[in-house]
C-alpha cells in the first residue's frame, strides 16, 4: 500500500539552505516540496496551498519565525508546523510553542532526522530534538513549583488519564494500548482537551500538565 504523500512549506531566509534542504527532502518520493523565502511570503503560501507541515526558521527579518507560526495557523489551522532553527534559546523554543508549533528542531539534526520529523509530526506527534527537550524539561520542572495548586477540573477523568500520558511522551497508539481504548477515541479525546483548555498542541497541553502539576517529574 503506498505511503501518503506529505505536502512541506520549507520557510527560511537563507537561500543556499532552503535548497539544499529542499533537494536532499526531495530525495523521499513522500514528500512534496515548496518554499517560500521569509515570513510574510510562508504566510501567503501557507493560504494558497494549505500544506500538511511547514518547516520554519525561527530567526528571519521583517518577520520572526514565531511570528510566523502564529499567522500560518491562523490561515492552515490543519498545518503542522516544525520550528527548524541554529537557536538554542529557551525563549525562542517556548515561544514557538505559544504559537501552535508541534516540533522544534535544531539545523545540525541529520536530513534522516528532518524527514522523520516530518512524518511524525504529519501523523499527529509533537517532536523536540533531544538537547532542546532536556532544556524544556527543566522549565517545566520550574513551572511545577510555582503557581497554584492542580486545577484542570474542567477535565474528565479519562480526559486527564489521556493528558498524562500525551505528556510524558506517549503517542495515540500507545495511549490506546495503555487504556484499552481505540485510537480513534484517544484522537476524540485529544481534541476535546485542547478545545477544553483552549490549546493549541500536545506540547501546549504537555506544558500545561506540568504547570498545573497533574503529573509527578523525576
Amino acid at each position: 500500500m503506498p505511503t501518503e504523500t506529505v505536502r512541506v512549506l520549507l520557510v527560511d531566509d537563507q537561500e543556499l539552505f532552503r535548497r539544499g534542504l529542499r533537494m536532499v527532502l526531495e530525495a523521499d518520493p513522500g514528500l512534496e516540496i515548496e518554499e517560500a523565502h521569509d515570513g510574510p511570503s510562508g504566510v501567503a503560501q501557507a493560504t494558497a496551498s494549505a500544506p500538511d507541515v511547514v518547516l520554519l526558521d525561527v530567526r528571519m527579518p521583517g518577520m520572526s519565525g514565531p511570528r510566523a507560526a502564529a499567522a500560518i495557523k491562523e490561515v492552515a489551522p490543519s498545518a503542522r508546523i516544525i520550528m527548524l532553527t541554529a537557536s538554542d534559546e529557551e525563549s525562542d523554543l517556548l515561544e514557538s510553542i505559544r504559537n501552535g508549533a508541534s516540533g522544534y528542531l535544531l539545523k545540525d539534526s541529520s536530513v534522516d532526522q528532518v524527514s522523520d520529523a516530518v512524518r511524525r509530526v504529519a501523523a499527529g506527534q509533537s517532536l523536540i530534538s533531544p538537547p532542546m527537550a532536556t532544556r524544556l524539561l527543566e522549565e517545566f520542572r520550574q513551572l511545577a513549583t510555582r503557581g497554584e495548586p492542580p486545577r484542570g477540573t474542567k477535565l474528565s477523568d479519562r480526559e486527564l488519564e489521556v493528558l498524562r500520558l500525551v505528556a510524558v511522551g506517549h503517542n495515540n497508539r500507545e495511549i490506546g494500548q495503555k487504556l484499552f481504548i481505540s485510537e480513534n477515541t484517544v484522537k476524540n479525546h485529544v481534541r476535546n482537551i485542547l478545545e477544553k483548555l483552549q490549546l493549541r498542541s500536545r506540547v501546549e497541553a504537555a506544558t500545561y500538565a506540568v504547570r498545573e502539576r497533574l503529573l509527578d517529574l523525576p
